[in-house]
């Protein structure tokens, strides 16, 4: 007698008859428009000249292009070192947020049953709901005292400042990691700090990605924290450098642009390279 049928199962990979959501593709499609017009613009009126920003509607492209604007915006802003002074308080920042976060959120997630760490772990997310400019005025004071209205000031403010959101994201994820592995290695004789520099500090790769590059880009743009900061008008970021178009009675609107373009240029390298550890962080926290 001939066996029973098997049920052939289809490849949802192969399934070519799926229906297209128009709705959700034309949503889509819009809502990139409010990044890529905005995006135009600004290349635009950074190509133009004071003259043809003044006619027409804006979105004309300039002819003659006048390449000049971007000579003299790193002139008038000294862009070499106000780049230098942000890619170091960038980096900085980064290191040591990845560093801090993730050893603090490892102690937490693994000690989340006791009412110390539970009471620790809340009064940080409170710290979300404080808004920045309640706290300038003593920070400012603070720092002044403490001697940290510099470069190491400021890696040091972001790095504290960014704990409430990182230790959230990162305590999430940790409590998805198998206790199992590290019990495994703790009887093998490993310490405490063995366990997590080889083996929960390699697993947070997707998760240090994301911690990252929101730090990599809250720290870049910033600009209310180092003008309340910073004193020394060497060590001024870009953000600051490019407040010297804002005049009294006019503004250098096409050169000001060109100066926006190359400040957003290293960073939107670095978010190219990266958007793929960056999705696979949230796609896999979400999973776990």
């Amino acid at each position: 007698m001939p066996g029973p049928r098997r049920r052939r199962t289809k490849n949802v990979a192969d399934d070519d008859t799926r229906k297209i959501n128009w709705w959700v593709t034309a949503l889509i499609a819009v809502c990139s428009l409010t990044i890529l017009v905005p995006l135009y613009l600004a290349v635009v009126v950074a190509l133009k000249t004071p003259d043809q920003l003044t006619t027409g509607t804006g979105f004309e492209w300039p002819n003659p292009i006048r390449w000049e604007n971007f000579p003299e915006a790193w002139e008038r802003t000294n862009f070499s070192q106000a780049l230098m002074n942000t890619a170091i308080i960038t980096v900085g920042s980064v290191v040591f947020t990845l560093l801090t976060s993730s050893v603090v959120a490892y102690g937490i997630a693994r000690n989340i049953h006791r009412p110390f760490f539970k009471g620790v772990f809340f009064y940080l997310l409170a710290a979300l709901f404080i808004p920045f400019p309640i706290i300038m005025l003593p920070l400012v004071k603070q720092t002044s005292l403490l001697g940290l209205d510099n470069q190491a000031g400021m890696i040091v403010l972001y790095t504290i400042y960014g704990l409430s959101l990182n230790i959230f994201i990162y305590t999430a994820y940790i409590r998805s990691i198998p206790i199992e592995l590290e019990e495994a290695a703790r009887v093998d004789g490993a310490s405490t700090w063995r366990v997590f520099r080889q083996i929960i500090f390699p697993l947070l790769t997707p998760m240090n990605a994301t911690v990252g590059i929101l730090t990599c880009v809250w720290a870049w743009n910033d600009f209310i924290m180092p003008l309340v900061v910073l004193t020394d008008p060497g060590a001024r970021t870009l953000s600051l450098a490019q407040y010297v178009f804002q005049g009294q009675f006019n503004t250098d609107y096409t050169v000001a642009f060109a100066s926006y373009l190359m400040a957003m240029a290293p960073l939107l390298v670095v978010y190219i390279f990266s958007q793929r550890w960056v999705i696979s962080g949230v796609t896999r926290g979400s999973i776990k």
